[in-house]
């Protein structure tokens, strides 16, 4: 039997003509949405849903437009296309969403601006501390050191690795406070 015919059997709901309609389109049909869409199993799945569409609307069929293959050829180019647009479009999907989220967000953008103003203001005003000021405190606070590490560091008495951090943490203090 010729497709035409095949068709309108299925169009009645003839099993035994589908399954023979089956047989003589599907390579077709898979060879045309292999072409358009080249990812083998994708081609495979939109060849499945087109001969699934067939056994669903056959009775849509107007043998006075065309022949049967055609028609069947028409609606496996048709789902190959959306297949590969859905897929395109997917993509940029994500790539936009790899992109924003590549983005900073405004609120970060000012919190690390603000971050580097504050840094600046507490280097102006370490550079104010006496050199002996600065270096126990840069000792304490920036490396990590404790008062006593500090003072076995500098090779001097702990008191006086005390006496330098409360001045120069107060200069420090009264600087900063300047600041806000």
């Amino acid at each position: 039997m010729e497709a035409d015919e095949l068709l309108e059997l299925v169009a009645g709901g003839d099993q035994k003509a589908f399954e023979e309609l089956y047989g003589l389109v599907s390579g077709p049909v898979f060879g045309l949405v292999r072409r358009v869409v080249r990812d083998p199993a994708q081609s495979e799945e939109v060849a499945q849903e087109v001969l699934l569409e067939l056994w669903r609307s056959a009775a849509r069929f107007d043998p006075r437009r065309g022949s049967a293959l055609s028609w069947i050829l028409t609606v496996a180019h048709r789902r190959a296309v959306d297949r590969v647009r859905s897929a395109r479009a997917a993509g940029e999907r994500e790539r936009r969403e790899a992109r924003r989220a590549h983005q900073p967000a405004f609120d970060q953008v000012s919190e690390e601006v603000e971050a580097g103003l504050e840094r600046e203001w507490v280097r102006r005003c370490l550079d104010r501390l006496t050199a002996l000021q600065r270096q126990s405190v840069t000792l304490a606070y920036y490396d990590g050191y404790t008062y006593r590490e500090v003072a076995e560091r500098l090779r001097l008495p702990l008191g006086t690795v005390k006496t330098r951090m409360r001045d120069g943490l107060g200069r420090l203090r009264d600087c900063l406070g300047g600041a806000a």
